[in-house]
């Protein structure tokens, strides 16, 4: 539960009702919120009251509301990597015909800001709007090497460790070694870290000081891939990774003190 007063408590009742995925009775709320009644059924009026949140008198449930539509559309334009780099996946996508995505962090996860399927979609859990692990994800791992220290403490500590799969790490140690290969080496992989089947090459996007804007992936199925065939894609993954930063680095990052130690 957020510790950030009103405004974060209101956040947390927004969060849960998004966790849900489908419009949510009162009563399914309250069996899993911190909140007493009286509290959470306040904060529920107040959210619809201001459209962040909608109810549904028929069904008697609540869903998120248009308000947040059109904050969420302002976001992706004005906060999110995806605008810039719109052509430069759509034409790495064209060229690779494999899944690519582009990712940027989001506290210490994962937020898939934009997608392009390949020619045969896979089904996988990254689809544009979802958030996940960053200990155990291509993209995450990718923008977690090239943190600074202070920072990567920070988000490590905030990682689960959950076990998806017989690959993913579980332990601090085991990812700060990964984090040193993919630094010397430029590059991350998931191998079956997070889904099975799946697998993919990463790279970093970063400014011209070091620091993390994003990454970009490209992913395959272990049916038709195999990590070697993903890794001969560095180079163009790279590529394309140092041209959507050359041309957002100045509008994400204007900053001209920052030094990758962080202070």
């Amino acid at each position: 539960m957020s510790g950030d007063g009103t405004v974060g408590k209101a956040l947390d009742v927004l969060d849960q009702v998004a966790a849900f995925g489908r419009p949510v009775r009162f009563g399914a709320l309250l069996a899993q919120s911190h909140f007493p009644k009286a509290t959470l059924y306040r904060f529920l009026q107040t959210l619809t009251s201001q459209g962040m949140l909608t109810y549904d008198p028929e069904t008697q449930t609540y869903s998120l509301g248009v308000r947040l539509v059109r904050l969420a559309h302002a976001a992706w334009a004005q906060s999110s990597l995806a605008p810039i780099a719109r052509p430069h996946l759509d034409r790495l996508s064209n060229d690779i015909e494999h899944t690519v995505h582009l990712a940027q962090l989001d506290n210490a996860q994962v937020l898939y800001v934009d997608k392009r399927n390949a020619a045969q979609p896979l089904e996988m859990f990254s689809d544009a709007g979802k958030v996940g692990p960053a200990y155990c994800t291509g993209v995450g791992k990718a923008m977690l090497a090239f943190l600074p220290p202070g920072e990567l403490d920070r988000v490590i500590g905030q990682q689960s460790f959950h076990r998806f799969t017989p690959m993913t790490y579980t332990c601090r140690a085991t990812l700060l070694a990964e984090l040193s290969e993919i630094r010397e080496r430029g590059y991350a992989f998931d191998r079956e870290e997070h889904e099975p089947g799946i697998i993919c090459v990463a790279q970093p996007i970063l400014t011209d000081r070091g620091r993390v804007m994003g990454a970009l992936s490209v992913t395959g199925s272990t049916q038709t891939l195999d990590l070697g065939a993903l890794e001969a894609l560095a180079p163009r993954l790279g590529k394309t990774a140092r041209a959507i930063a050359t041309e957002a680095q100045a509008w994400r990052f204007p900053d001209t003190d920052f030094q990758r130690t962080g202070t």
